[in-house]
């Protein structure tokens, strides 16, 4: 057990835009509500997920929605609570913990928020490993959990209760009262034992964020390459260096969908690499050569800096280092990859780990 406080959630707010694949909500504006919260109520608590005891009830918190809506549509806070509020109410115990649903973006740094304001700690695990765009993408539903009961939040003060067969109709359900409430919303989602949470969760991903996000920010000050220490931290490889040539990004049934060409440059001078995003990258092929594709992350660097840029942040001109990082052992099961793998979101490929498509290539540099 350790506190955080506020550094800590700079560093891990960077780490989360960086293993979010570029989706997962804006890690600023989930770091400002993070910060505020330390700043009224102190530093938080943060669990490793053996201290957490078998009985305790464990709820994590997220928001839902496009990414590109929640850049205007900034919540306060209280939607959070809500849900959280609610669904406490509906399963008729006391709460002993929240944690993230994925590591990755806004929804890595909302549960600080939330634990700050209710007084629980956050425990250090998620359910991802990442980020992906739909709810039953998540081990907890690999191993069996359910997502419901769960609670949806909008600004304006509506709540919603579902209770679902399972949680792909969760998905369905909610996907479609997040639209009707304006595009996004906070979630009090997937109740689960402290003992289901330590089998089923993907542990210390919110450690890796903050040494991900340590790392890129004393780069600059210890004059070492930031994207070198990012492959060496995520066991990643460098995919391609260039400059955005074209972004086509469009909201809709509830997510930021659009691809990116990217023009090379340097050893990759020559070469164009196209990236598929629904909310996150999915999927990165250069000349119709596949280089990575989900359930292994896929994150866009800014060249010199080395931090994470995501899918709504790409902007044309943007000089980029892409880079991949296999996935946790839960994605590459069977049902791992029929979840959220390549098939699931349309694209016909099959999947292939990181390491096989590119160790051929002698890209890995960590």
């Amino acid at each position: 057990m350790r506190y955080l406080g506020k550094q800590e959630i700079e560093d891990i707010a960077i780490g989360a835009a960086l293993l979010g694949t570029g989706g997962g909500g804006d890690p600023y504006i989930g770091k400002l509500m993070a910060l505020q919260a330390i700043e009224e109520h102190g530093p938080i608590k943060l669990l490793d997920p053996e201290e957490v005891p078998d009985e305790a009830v464990i709820v994590p918190s997220a928001m839902m929605g496009a990414p590109t809506v929640m850049v205007e549509k900034i919540p306060s806070g209280e939607e959070a609570i809500t849900a959280f509020e609610s669904l406490k109410s509906n399963l008729s115990t006391e709460i002993y913990a929240t944690m993230p649903i994925e590591a990755g973006g806004v929804n890595s740094l909302l549960p600080f928020a939330l634990a700050a304001r209710q007084g629980l700690p956050v425990i250090d695990s998620d359910g991802m490993g990442r980020a992906f765009p739909e709810l039953q993408m998540v081990t907890f539903y690999l191993d069996g959990l359910s997502a419901t009961p769960m609670v949806l939040s909008d600004e304006k003060g509506n709540g919603m209760v579902l209770n679902t067969i399972n949680s792909v109709w969760a998905e369905r359900l909610a996907r479609g009262a997040t639209i009707e409430m304006g595009g996004s919303v906070m979630l009090a989602i997937y109740p689960m034992t402290g003992e289901q949470m330590k089998s089923s969760s993907i542990r210390n991903s919110l450690s890796l964020e903050e040494n991900i996000g340590r790392s890129i920010r004393e780069a600059k000050e210890k004059n070492y390459n930031p994207v070198d220490s990012v492959l060496e931290l995520t066991n990643g490889y460098e995919l391609f260096q260039g400059k955005v040539k074209d972004i086509n990004r469009k909201t809709e049934s509830g997510f930021a969908r659009g691809t990116a060409t990217i023009e090379g440059i340097h050893h990759d001078k020559g070469k164009e690499l196209e990236l598929n995003f629904q909310n996150e990258h999915l999927m990165a092929t250069a000349d119709g050569e596949l280089l990575c594709v989900t359930p292994d992350l896929i994150a866009v660097l800014d060249a010199e800096t080395g931090m994470p840029i995501t899918t709504e942040g790409l902007r044309y001109g943007a000089r980029c280092i892409v880079i991949g990082m296999p996935c946790d052992e839960k994605w590459r099961t069977e049902q791992g990859i029929a979840t959220a793998g390549p098939g699931y979101f349309g694209y016909d490929v099959n999947y292939t780990p990181v390491e096989q498509l590119n160790e051929q290539e002698g890209n890995h540099d960590a």
